[in-house]
Protein backbone atom coordinates (compact mmCIF):
# COMPACT_ATOMS: atom_id res chain seq x y z
CA UNK A 1 0.00 0.00 0.00
CA UNK A 2 1.62 3.20 -1.14
CA UNK A 3 1.77 6.27 1.11
CA UNK A 4 -0.65 9.07 0.23
CA UNK A 5 0.93 11.93 -1.62
CA UNK A 6 0.33 15.52 -0.61
CA UNK A 7 0.35 18.40 -3.00
CA UNK A 8 1.60 21.83 -1.92
CA UNK A 9 -1.08 24.50 -1.60
CA UNK A 10 -1.60 26.55 -4.68
CA UNK A 11 -0.23 30.07 -4.62
CA UNK A 12 -2.99 32.63 -4.59
CA UNK A 13 -2.57 34.95 -7.58
CA UNK A 14 -2.69 38.66 -7.08
CA UNK A 15 -5.15 41.02 -8.71
CA UNK A 16 -2.99 41.17 -11.83
CA UNK A 17 -2.94 37.40 -12.20
CA UNK A 18 0.69 36.84 -11.15
CA UNK A 19 1.95 35.78 -7.70
CA UNK A 20 2.84 38.59 -5.35
CA UNK A 21 6.51 39.19 -4.72
CA UNK A 22 7.82 40.50 -1.44
CA UNK A 23 9.51 43.83 -1.91
CA UNK A 24 13.13 44.01 -0.82
CA UNK A 25 14.15 46.90 1.36
CA UNK A 26 17.86 46.72 0.61
CA UNK A 27 19.72 49.77 -0.63
CA UNK A 28 20.59 48.22 -4.00
CA UNK A 29 17.03 47.21 -4.89
CA UNK A 30 15.58 50.73 -5.11
CA UNK A 31 14.89 52.46 -8.37
CA UNK A 32 17.61 54.64 -9.93
CA UNK A 33 15.72 57.86 -9.25
CA UNK A 34 15.25 56.98 -5.58
CA UNK A 35 18.92 56.06 -5.30
CA UNK A 36 19.88 59.46 -6.75
CA UNK A 37 17.68 61.20 -4.17
CA UNK A 38 19.34 59.25 -1.36
CA UNK A 39 22.81 60.18 -2.53
CA UNK A 40 21.81 63.83 -2.86
CA UNK A 41 20.65 63.88 0.77
CA UNK A 42 23.85 62.11 1.85
CA UNK A 43 25.98 64.72 0.06
CA UNK A 44 23.97 67.55 1.65
CA UNK A 45 24.43 66.06 5.13
CA UNK A 46 28.14 65.57 4.45
CA UNK A 47 28.56 69.21 3.44
CA UNK A 48 26.60 70.47 6.46
CA UNK A 49 28.47 68.34 9.02
CA UNK A 50 32.00 68.03 7.62
CA UNK A 51 32.13 71.25 5.62
CA UNK A 52 32.68 73.65 8.59
CA UNK A 53 35.45 71.43 9.96
CA UNK A 54 37.28 71.33 6.62
CA UNK A 55 36.92 75.09 6.23
CA UNK A 56 38.29 75.71 9.74
CA UNK A 57 41.20 73.37 9.10
CA UNK A 58 41.94 75.08 5.78
CA UNK A 59 41.87 78.51 7.46
CA UNK A 60 44.34 77.35 10.11
CA UNK A 61 46.86 76.46 7.37
CA UNK A 62 46.59 79.71 5.39
CA UNK A 63 49.42 82.23 5.55
CA UNK A 64 49.00 85.84 6.63
CA UNK A 65 49.40 86.99 3.04
CA UNK A 66 46.45 84.93 1.87
CA UNK A 67 43.05 86.63 1.95
CA UNK A 68 40.35 84.75 3.88
CA UNK A 69 37.59 87.37 3.48
CA UNK A 70 37.33 87.75 -0.28
CA UNK A 71 34.33 86.60 -2.26
CA UNK A 72 36.34 84.06 -4.27
CA UNK A 73 37.72 81.84 -1.53
CA UNK A 74 39.56 78.58 -2.02
CA UNK A 75 39.33 75.58 0.27
CA UNK A 76 42.93 74.58 -0.41
CA UNK A 77 45.57 76.98 0.94
CA UNK A 78 47.82 78.41 -1.76
CA UNK A 79 50.79 78.51 0.65
CA UNK A 80 50.20 76.04 3.51
CA UNK A 81 52.00 76.94 6.72
CA UNK A 82 52.11 75.93 10.40
CA UNK A 83 52.90 79.44 11.63
CA UNK A 84 49.39 79.81 13.05
CA UNK A 85 49.87 76.75 15.28
CA UNK A 86 53.22 78.13 16.43
CA UNK A 87 51.48 81.41 17.31
CA UNK A 88 48.95 79.50 19.42
CA UNK A 89 51.77 77.79 21.34
CA UNK A 90 53.49 81.15 21.86
CA UNK A 91 50.33 82.92 23.03
CA UNK A 92 49.11 80.46 25.68
CA UNK A 93 50.63 77.51 27.58
CA UNK A 94 48.88 74.93 25.43
CA UNK A 95 50.45 71.87 27.02
CA UNK A 96 49.51 73.05 30.50
CA UNK A 97 45.90 73.68 29.49
CA UNK A 98 45.72 70.37 27.63
CA UNK A 99 46.99 68.58 30.71
CA UNK A 100 44.35 70.26 32.90
CA UNK A 101 41.62 69.35 30.42
CA UNK A 102 42.85 65.75 30.27
CA UNK A 103 42.72 65.49 34.07
CA UNK A 104 39.13 66.77 34.14
CA UNK A 105 38.12 64.52 31.23
CA UNK A 106 39.78 61.46 32.79
CA UNK A 107 37.92 62.02 36.07
CA UNK A 108 34.63 62.48 34.20
CA UNK A 109 35.13 59.38 32.05
CA UNK A 110 36.20 57.12 34.92
CA UNK A 111 33.39 58.35 37.15
CA UNK A 112 30.72 57.83 34.52
CA UNK A 113 31.97 54.41 33.44
CA UNK A 114 32.25 53.09 37.01
CA UNK A 115 29.33 54.71 38.82
CA UNK A 116 26.77 54.62 36.00
CA UNK A 117 27.56 50.95 35.39
CA UNK A 118 26.89 50.15 39.03
CA UNK A 119 23.74 52.29 39.14
CA UNK A 120 22.40 50.92 35.85
CA UNK A 121 23.02 47.35 36.97
CA UNK A 122 21.25 47.95 40.29
CA UNK A 123 18.19 49.45 38.62
CA UNK A 124 18.02 46.85 35.84
CA UNK A 125 18.89 43.56 37.58
CA UNK A 126 18.21 43.99 41.31
CA UNK A 127 14.88 44.07 43.13
CA UNK A 128 14.16 46.86 45.60
CA UNK A 129 11.24 49.06 46.59
CA UNK A 130 10.75 52.26 44.63
CA UNK A 131 12.59 51.20 41.48
CA UNK A 132 10.07 52.92 39.23
CA UNK A 133 10.41 56.13 41.24
CA UNK A 134 14.20 56.02 40.87
CA UNK A 135 13.93 55.64 37.09
CA UNK A 136 11.42 58.51 36.98
CA UNK A 137 13.85 60.70 38.94
CA UNK A 138 16.65 60.02 36.46
CA UNK A 139 14.33 60.87 33.57
CA UNK A 140 13.14 64.00 35.34
CA UNK A 141 16.71 65.24 35.71
CA UNK A 142 17.04 65.22 31.92
CA UNK A 143 14.28 67.81 31.65
CA UNK A 144 16.14 70.37 33.78
CA UNK A 145 18.66 72.54 31.90
CA UNK A 146 22.14 72.68 33.36
CA UNK A 147 21.83 76.42 34.04
CA UNK A 148 18.95 75.76 36.47
CA UNK A 149 21.21 73.94 38.94
CA UNK A 150 24.55 75.63 38.29
CA UNK A 151 24.26 77.96 41.32
CA UNK A 152 23.47 75.06 43.65
CA UNK A 153 26.40 73.12 42.18
CA UNK A 154 28.79 76.01 42.76
CA UNK A 155 27.65 76.48 46.37
CA UNK A 156 28.13 72.75 46.98
CA UNK A 157 31.58 72.71 45.41
CA UNK A 158 32.60 75.79 47.42
CA UNK A 159 31.38 74.28 50.71
CA UNK A 160 33.37 71.13 49.94
CA UNK A 161 36.51 73.22 49.53
CA UNK A 162 36.91 72.26 45.87
CA UNK A 163 36.57 75.72 44.35
CA UNK A 164 39.44 76.58 42.00
CA UNK A 165 40.34 72.87 41.85
CA UNK A 166 40.24 70.52 38.87
CA UNK A 167 38.34 67.97 40.96
CA UNK A 168 35.68 70.60 41.56
CA UNK A 169 35.36 71.05 37.80
CA UNK A 170 35.00 67.32 37.17
CA UNK A 171 32.85 66.29 40.13
CA UNK A 172 29.38 67.42 38.88
CA UNK A 173 29.92 65.61 35.58
CA UNK A 174 31.21 62.33 36.99
CA UNK A 175 27.71 60.79 37.01
CA UNK A 176 25.27 61.66 34.24
CA UNK A 177 21.59 60.82 34.44
CA UNK A 178 21.45 60.01 30.73
CA UNK A 179 24.41 57.66 31.09
CA UNK A 180 22.67 55.82 33.94
CA UNK A 181 19.63 55.32 31.71
CA UNK A 182 21.84 54.08 28.88
CA UNK A 183 23.44 51.48 31.14
CA UNK A 184 20.03 50.53 32.55
CA UNK A 185 18.74 49.91 29.04
CA UNK A 186 21.86 47.89 28.11
CA UNK A 187 21.63 45.68 31.22
CA UNK A 188 17.90 45.06 31.08
CA UNK A 189 17.95 43.53 27.57
CA UNK A 190 20.32 40.77 28.71
CA UNK A 191 18.26 37.55 29.12
CA UNK A 192 17.24 36.85 32.69
CA UNK A 193 18.13 33.18 32.28
CA UNK A 194 21.81 34.14 32.41
CA UNK A 195 21.32 35.69 35.85
CA UNK A 196 19.33 32.70 37.06
CA UNK A 197 22.03 30.27 35.95
CA UNK A 198 24.71 32.39 37.66
CA UNK A 199 22.73 32.45 40.91
CA UNK A 200 22.36 28.66 40.78
CA UNK A 201 26.15 28.39 40.38
CA UNK A 202 26.59 30.50 43.51
CA UNK A 203 27.75 33.74 41.87
CA UNK A 204 27.45 36.86 44.01
CA UNK A 205 26.04 40.17 42.78
CA UNK A 206 29.54 41.55 42.27
CA UNK A 207 30.64 38.48 40.30
CA UNK A 208 27.56 38.70 38.09
CA UNK A 209 28.30 42.34 37.36
CA UNK A 210 32.04 41.89 36.78
CA UNK A 211 32.18 38.56 34.96
CA UNK A 212 28.88 38.37 33.08
CA UNK A 213 27.23 41.73 32.51
CA UNK A 214 30.08 44.19 32.01
CA UNK A 215 31.68 42.19 29.15
CA UNK A 216 28.27 42.16 27.44
CA UNK A 217 27.83 45.95 27.51
CA UNK A 218 31.29 47.10 26.48
CA UNK A 219 29.83 48.96 23.51
CA UNK A 220 27.52 51.04 25.70
CA UNK A 221 30.40 51.77 28.07
CA UNK A 222 32.42 53.05 25.11
CA UNK A 223 29.52 55.31 24.10
CA UNK A 224 29.38 56.69 27.65
CA UNK A 225 33.14 57.19 27.71
CA UNK A 226 33.07 59.14 24.45
CA UNK A 227 30.13 61.32 25.51
CA UNK A 228 31.68 62.00 28.93
CA UNK A 229 35.04 62.91 27.41
CA UNK A 230 33.51 65.26 24.84
CA UNK A 231 31.28 66.90 27.46
CA UNK A 232 34.18 67.49 29.86
CA UNK A 233 36.62 68.52 27.14
CA UNK A 234 34.29 71.05 25.48
CA UNK A 235 32.74 72.48 28.67
CA UNK A 236 33.38 76.19 29.01
CA UNK A 237 30.85 77.78 31.38
CA UNK A 238 31.39 75.55 34.42
CA UNK A 239 35.25 75.72 34.42
CA UNK A 240 35.00 79.48 33.92
CA UNK A 241 32.87 79.73 37.10
CA UNK A 242 34.92 77.37 39.27
CA UNK A 243 38.51 78.20 38.24
CA UNK A 244 40.19 81.51 39.04
CA UNK A 245 43.91 80.64 38.87
CA UNK A 246 45.31 80.86 35.30
CA UNK A 247 47.59 77.87 35.89
CA UNK A 248 44.52 75.66 36.42
CA UNK A 249 42.58 76.83 33.36
CA UNK A 250 41.32 74.23 30.93
CA UNK A 251 41.92 74.43 27.21
CA UNK A 252 38.51 75.93 26.42
CA UNK A 253 39.16 78.91 28.70
CA UNK A 254 42.63 79.33 27.22
CA UNK A 255 41.21 79.38 23.70
CA UNK A 256 38.86 82.16 24.76
CA UNK A 257 41.98 84.23 25.39
CA UNK A 258 42.89 83.71 21.74
CA UNK A 259 39.47 84.95 20.65
CA UNK A 260 39.98 88.13 22.69
CA UNK A 261 43.61 88.77 21.77
CA UNK A 262 43.57 87.71 18.13
CA UNK A 263 40.00 88.62 17.26
CA UNK A 264 41.16 90.12 13.95
CA UNK A 265 43.26 87.08 12.99
CA UNK A 266 40.87 84.21 12.40
CA UNK A 267 43.73 81.99 11.26
CA UNK A 268 45.14 81.69 14.80
CA UNK A 269 41.68 81.13 16.28
CA UNK A 270 41.09 78.36 13.72
CA UNK A 271 44.43 76.78 14.65
CA UNK A 272 43.43 76.81 18.33
CA UNK A 273 40.15 75.16 17.44
CA UNK A 274 42.00 72.38 15.65
CA UNK A 275 44.26 71.88 18.67
CA UNK A 276 41.17 71.34 20.82
CA UNK A 277 39.62 69.00 18.26
CA UNK A 278 42.56 66.62 17.84
CA UNK A 279 42.16 64.69 21.16
CA UNK A 280 38.45 64.13 20.48
CA UNK A 281 39.21 62.80 17.01
CA UNK A 282 41.86 60.44 18.39
CA UNK A 283 39.51 59.12 21.09
CA UNK A 284 36.64 58.51 18.68
CA UNK A 285 38.91 56.87 16.11
CA UNK A 286 40.21 54.44 18.73
CA UNK A 287 36.75 53.60 20.13
CA UNK A 288 34.54 53.84 17.05
CA UNK A 289 34.17 50.05 16.80
CA UNK A 290 32.82 49.89 20.35
CA UNK A 291 30.75 53.03 19.75
CA UNK A 292 28.68 51.45 16.98
CA UNK A 293 28.50 48.25 19.01
CA UNK A 294 26.93 50.28 21.81
CA UNK A 295 24.40 51.81 19.44
CA UNK A 296 23.32 48.31 18.43
CA UNK A 297 23.09 47.21 22.08
CA UNK A 298 20.72 50.05 22.83
CA UNK A 299 18.59 49.56 19.73
CA UNK A 300 18.29 45.77 19.44
CA UNK A 301 16.56 43.69 22.09
CA UNK A 302 17.30 40.03 22.51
Amino acid sequence: MSAPTTTPPARVPSAGGSPRKRKSLSFDSVSPSEKVIRYVFLVIMLVVTVGPFLWQFSTSLKAATEDIYSASLSLLPSQPTLDNYVAVWDAIPVWKYIGNSLVVAALAVSGNVIFTSMAGFAVARMKFAGKGFVIACFMGVLILPGEATIIAQFVTIKNLGLADQLLGVALPGMVGALNVLLMWNAFRIIPKEIDEAAVVDGASVWNRLKDIHLPAVRGTMAVIAIFAFIGAWDDFLWPLIVLTTPERFTLTIGLEYLAGTFSTNQRIIAAGTMVAFIPIAILFASLQRYFFMGVEEGGVKG
